[in-house]
């Protein structure tokens, strides 16, 4: 999941949870709000944390 897609997932679960009022009988959308939200921010943790591991040296680079 990339970081972008963890922001559109973030924004969609806050407007879900605290825009949308509508009431849906098969599903409560105040609770998909919640749940898209924390898959957003932990792949947003989680993209962030690879992209800055990418950035680590491992390795001195070898002599010239």
């Amino acid at each position: 999941m990339t970081i972008g897609t963890s922001l559109v997932l973030v924004a969609v679960g806050a407007i879900l949870h605290y825009a949308v009022t509508a009431h849906v009988s098969w599903i409560d959308l105040q609770t998909t709000g919640t749940v898209l939200m924390v898959v957003g921010i932990v792949g947003l943790v989680i993209g962030l944390v690879l992209a800055a591991r990418g950035r680590w040296p491992t390795a001195p680079p070898p002599p010239v």
